[in-house]
């Protein structure tokens, strides 16, 4: 592939609901440029940007995925495609909102049988949030259930007016053929499952008056944002087609007009139109604006996206490729990069040189000899460098903000099904989290089980398929533990006493204690009160130990004792029998002993919730939160939905983003954090406990 300038490429995310079309549409969308000898399907798992194994056995798009195509446009002069083409499930939403962090159109595709759905209007408002542009292209126009009106009307409805077709149907459904394009106020006809080319012909009949109508809304669409050509509006009652042209590029990149095309990405129809208009509508990164970033002292550095400006790029993906080692995938934010530049890591402090530069076709890597500001490139085997590093000319630092990637919302404890995988296990889980930011891993330091996190749990079972195709490693998956707790309500004066005649040596040792409680968040404090030698001072730290390492093993179900205080204020020794094991003992016994008179709780973590859904559901996520013992603390309006923060025990919210998915239809989110510790409820308290005493005394039997 050639090298092209700055204002020849046009960086695109493609986006829309899961199922809508887009791996299809790009799939006809290379194959209409050349890129690809065949069409690839996602039925047969032969499309470029869906490779990996996950997602050809669901069919889904899991990650995003880069493809690139040339296309000499209407006019011949030649542009640079880059897709990225985004996933459409809500769990991995994360994936479209770091793309668009690198593109400067985003190409929202909408089913033409299913209109606005869940997705759709959230990847509206993150690319509101970025203000890209937003192209519209109705797919899968050919099917039986196609009303490209009623998806238009519905758009229209949820994103405003400046929602505005710049093509109609020809034909509906199975009848679809082409498009009638309301510019250039031609036909292009296409022959299904073809080579995606038009035949131009005359507009005839009803299609003509009706492309007559959509011609002269959107002339007066674009006429509004712009004095002089409204003017010239009203004086000839419309625009020559060369201003209809320059009007439309600049509302497009100005957000004031979204225009919508059809096609059908399955047969074929209506793709060279799409790359047409793409090429000369889609802003080009030189339009886009400057890049921002900061630079010495955290001070604001603004850039030209150009050549001239200095080296400067940012990684924004990593992929775990098992033949070609860790890829990072990159854009140029400005400046020229040449292969085998070394480049300065200015987030790590280390220089890289870029050796064997390329572009990213799928899984494919195609050699390039250089790339420029705006351009898109992958290169292997970098040492240091991560997802969202920014990498550059070392005489002029720059950082570019990462993308910011999601929590998890639910984790599951894992294990090696093998007790000998434990290290590979890490070693396999270590390269999936280069790749994947969006998934956890970690060991609770309170139950001591290895955590797997991810946004849902399909996220984490892909995650577990991976780890057996990729790395031969298989796990196994079950509900965390909860770190619950003990502690005590009252008070007791005991005497532990431990007396052991064996012949020769005996042990003895004798301690009085009292125990209190602490307030919440007390942990443990020991009194020395001895007084007169009772106890020796040498054996004092070992009643100490005898107490806390029993407060760990806990009383009532296993779990540590917490937020009490323990004054060791008499006791006797022997002079030849005492020792600090003996002493140990006795300081376990009489911490036993105090536990059953001091009316001993469990306690359990409840967590700080925060959960965002549109204001239709919140009175049903209301209730649901009360049902899982949780208390609402707040609720305001937020995003134009509603924002509801509340308190809720951790053993309740082991399930809450699957349920919260269902009930929101996928437009609901939340994340939580630790709050503190409370009491558990009686009823629910001896649930615990019983399961607690099974568990270990299964444990007990199979060790026996």
């Amino acid at each position: 592939m050639k090298v092209y300038g700055t204002a020849q490429i046009r960086n695109l995310a493609v986006a829309g609901h899961g199922g809508c079309g887009k791996t299809t549409l790009v799939a006809a969308a290379l194959y209409t440029a050349g890129a690809t000898p065949q069409q690839g399907r996602v039925e047969t798992g032969t499309t470029v940007t869906d490779f990996d194994e996950q997602e050809i056995q669901r069919r889904i798009s899991i990650a995003t995925g880069m493809a690139v195509a040339e296309w000499s446009g209407a006019d011949k002069s030649g542009v640079k495609f880059n897709f990225a083409d985004t996933p459409g499930q809500n769990l991995f939403v994360h994936e479209a909102a770091a793309a668009l962090a690198v593109v400067e159109c985003m190409l929202l595709v909408v089913d033409a049988a299913g209109g606005v759905q869940v997705q759709t209007a959230k990847l509206w408002e993150l690319a509101e949030q970025r203000k890209l542009p937003v192209i519209f292209v109705v797919t899968r126009a050919d099917h039986d259930h196609a009303d490209v009106e009623g998806a238009v009307a519905a758009m229209r409805e949820r994103f405003g007016r400046g929602v505005c077709p710049v093509q109609l149907g020809l034909g509906e459904q199975r009848t679809f053929t082409g498009v009638a394009d309301l510019i250039a106020m031609q036909a292009k006809e296409y022959t299904a499952s073809g080579n995606g080319r038009a035949r131009a012909g005359a507009l005839e009949g009803a299609v003509a008056e009706a492309a007559r109508q959509g011609h002269e809304a959107l002339v007066e669409l674009i006429a509004e944002g712009d004095d002089k050509l409204m003017e010239e509006f009203f004086e000839q009652g419309t625009i020559p087609v060369e201003h209809i042209v320059s009007g439309l590029r600049d509302a497009v990149r100005a957000r004031r007009i979204f225009p919508v095309l059809l096609a059908s990405g399955g047969l074929n129809l209506g793709l060279d139109a799409l790359l047409d208009f793409l090429a000369a509508y889609a802003p080009s990164p030189a339009e886009a604006g400057e890049a921002e970033g900061l630079g010495p002292g955290q001070q604001p550095v603004r850039r030209p996206v150009a050549d001239t400006a200095p080296l400067s790029l940012q990684v924004f993906k990593t992929i775990a490729d098992p033949f070609a080692g860790r890829l990072s995938v990159f854009k140029v934010r400005g400046g020229h990069l040449r292969n085998d530049d070394t480049v300065f890591n200015f987030t790590r402090q280390s220089a890289e040189r870029f050796a064997h530069l390329s572009l990213l076709q799928g899984k494919q890597l195609q050699p390039i000899a250089e790339l420029h500001a705006g351009d898109l490139g992958v290169v292997a085997k970098l040492k240091d460098t991560l997802t969202g590093d920014t990498l550059g000319d070392k005489a002029a630092p720059i950082s570019y903000p990462p993308a910011q990637w999601p929590e998890a919302a639910i984790h599951f404890a894992l294990e090696a099904k093998s007790r000998g995988d434990e290290d590979k296990v890490s070693l396999a889980l270590h390269k999936m989290l280069e790749e994947d930011l969006a998934l956890h891993f970690e060991r609770d330091p309170q139950t001591q089980e290895f955590l797997l996190g991810g946004t849902g749990q399909q996220h984490v079972e892909i995650a577990v398929a991976k780890l057996k195709q990729r790395y031969n490693v298989e796990v196994k998956l079950r509900a965390p533990r909860v770190a619950y707790r003990e502690t005590i309500l009252g008070k007791a004066d005991v005497q532990g006493r431990h007396k052991k005649q064996t012949g020769g040596h005996g042990q003895f040792g004798d301690c009085r204690i009292r125990m209190e409680p602490l307030p919440r968040g007390g942990g443990f404090e020991f009194v020395n009160e001895i007084f007169g030698g009772a106890i020796p001072r040498n054996f004092i730290p070992a009643v100490e130990k005898g107490i806390q390492d029993s407060a760990q093993r806990g009383y009532l179900a296993g779990y540590p004792v917490v937020d009490f205080r323990v004054v060791l204020y008499d006791g006797s020794y022997h002079d030849v029998d005492s020792s600090e094991m003996a002493f140990k003992v006795a300081g376990s016994l009489a911490f036993k002993k105090a536990m059953e008179q001091a009316r001993p709780v469990l306690l359990e973590p409840i967590m700080e919730v925060e959960v965002e859904s549109p204001e239709e559901f919140a009175g049903d996520l209301i209730g649901d939160l009360n049902s899982r013992r949780g208390r609402i603390e707040g609720m305001m309006p937020r995003n134009g939905g509603e924002f509801i923060r509340a308190q809720v025990p951790l053993a309740e919210m082991l399930t809450y983003q699957s349920d919260l998915t269902s009930k929101t239809q996928g437009r609901g989110s939340f994340h939580m954090h630790f709050s503190h510790y409370d009491l558990v409820p009686s009823q629910q308290a001896e649930k615990i406990i019983a399961k607690s005493r099974a568990e270990r005394g299964q444990a007990a039997e199979e060790e026996e």
